[in-house]
């Protein structure tokens, strides 16, 4: 597997302008905005809900993994090394909206593996636990 599936990247894209929509509305609304971008806070509901399944450990590698398959030409990513590793990745992601190809890239390089490891019902699953107002999650399965 060297890209994410063109599903996947689109699945990517539609959760990333979903929490920019959230942000956006958070700004404007009486509850505040946490400061964090929209990459920042997919990164952050993946990992809440990936943890349980695979382990903080197993999501820190996942992410890394995708981050080296997803960099190619996004200079973004290859900002990140091995040893700093998760850290630097979730600094980067709340700390500048990166550019959306290169979001999605990540994302959806991230979704791609996850179908891979744990199949596509489960990974359904995962992201509609993390965003249940988000129809059509490109499930080819329905869930059961």
């Amino acid at each position: 597997m060297n890209r994410a599936s063109l599903a996947q990247f689109e699945r990517a894209r539609r959760l990333l302008a979903h929490e920019r929509a959230a942000g956006s509305a958070r700004q404007h609304g009486a509850d505040g905005a946490d400061g964090s971008t929209a990459a920042g806070r997919v990164y952050d509901k993946l990992h809440a809900q990936l943890a349980p399944v695979v382990g903080a450990g197993g999501v820190h590698l996942l992410f890394m993994r995708s981050a080296k398959l997803a960099q190619g030409e996004r200079a973004w990513l290859a900002k990140i090394s091995t040893v700093e590793g998760p850290t630097k990745l979730r600094e980067l992601l709340h700390a500048q909206e990166p550019v959306v190809d290169t979001a999605s890239a990540l994302f959806g390089t991230l979704f791609t593996l996850l179908t891979t490891f744990i199949g596509e019902r489960l990974t359904n699953s995962v992201l509609r636990s993390a965003w249940p107002s988000i129809d059509g999650q490109g499930s080819k399965e329905t869930a059961r």
